[in-house]
């Protein structure tokens, strides 16, 4: 916070009450969203205790690409060592790493796969304009994982997803430019009031959602692990679920808004630290760009 305090007018005490947020990280020169993806799906792989040779499908939800085509995943594809399957990109900003989750829940239950790595990776500030404090303070880069696999007699896994868009919102949180209109990747643009509003009312009623589905009331689900949006967003998703803030995971203040990688990078900390549990029951909303939004419930 105090190094951007030096370009924009803006101050620690500023960014910390008004996001929560306290540093965030910079892909160094170079380094991409495929290296980034790569380094978080290896971790993932190595965990799950899972070879290459049992990879069918990976997923990538960026919306910060190495370039407009071949796609990063076939990249993260190549460097894994992964020979056999499919490998494709999905953007829906920041609801990507959902998206994903989606599409992956999809392929398994249709048999067309049986182990999946999701990826949400990001190289956000590189479309971000520095002089802009509305939005500069609020971004990092990161990448997040997590492997997917068919498993029969058991309750553990995916229990149910629901994703949704609605384009007529699509101007509030927007970059100005893109390849087929500019021929450039734009920056960041956002109406941060109206994202607010929109965010915390969809994530909680899309939680509300999938727990109903699956026969569950929101005072079911042990942890809340929402897209890391900013600390705001997150407290009053919360209060709309009757969720408390210690059910909530948090991880913003140490990675800023990540955008697609917010939501694995919050799961990997939270399993990692103890506090994600084997049989727990974990609620992951979000919201991002289009707008896009929706919900997955998983027994852990």
């Amino acid at each position: 916070n105090e190094e951007l305090a030096k370009t924009v007018d803006t101050n620690d005490e500023w960014i910390r009450e008004r996001t929560g947020i306290t540093q965030r990280h910079i892909a160094a020169e170079g380094e991409l969203t495929s290296h980034l993806a790569t380094e978080a799906a290896q971790k993932a792989l190595e965990k799950a205790g899972i070879a290459a040779e049992q990879v069918d499908l990976i997923i990538v939800a960026t919306s910060t690409p190495d370039e407009t085509f071949p796609a990063t995943a076939v990249k993260v594809q190549h460097a894994l060592g992964v020979k056999q399957g499919a490998a494709f990109d999905l953007n829906a900003v920041c609801s990507g790493f959902l998206y994903g989750l989606s599409v992956a829940e999809t392929f398994i239950a249709s048999g067309k796969a049986k182990t999946v790595v999701v990826i949400g990776a990001e190289t956000f500030t590189r479309i971000l304009d520095w002089t802009d404090r509305g939005t500069c303070i609020l971004f990092g880069d990161g990448a997040g994982a997590l492997v997917l696999q068919a498993e029969t007699g058991t309750d553990r896994g995916i229990l149910h997803t629901e994703i949704r868009s609605d384009g007529e919102f699509a101007p509030i949180l927007r970059t100005q430019a893109g390849v087929s209109m500019t021929q450039t990747a734009g920056f960041v643009q956002m109406e941060g009031k109206e994202v607010f509003r929109h965010a915390a009312t969809k994530m909680a009623d899309s939680v509300e959602l999938v727990a109903r589905e699956c026969g569950f009331t929101t005072a079911d689900i042990r942890w809340l692990v929402p897209h890391q949006a900013n600390q705001r967003i997150l407290q009053a998703t919360a209060k709309r679920l009757n969720i408390d803030d210690e059910r909530v995971i948090m991880t913003v203040d140490k990675h800023a808004n990540t955008s697609a990688a917010s939501i694995p990078l919050a799961l990997s900390i939270a399993a990692d630290d103890g506090r994600i549990k084997a049989g727990d029951l974990v609620a992951t909303p979000a919201l991002g760009a289009g707008l896009t939004w929706g919900s997955c419930l998983i027994r852990w």
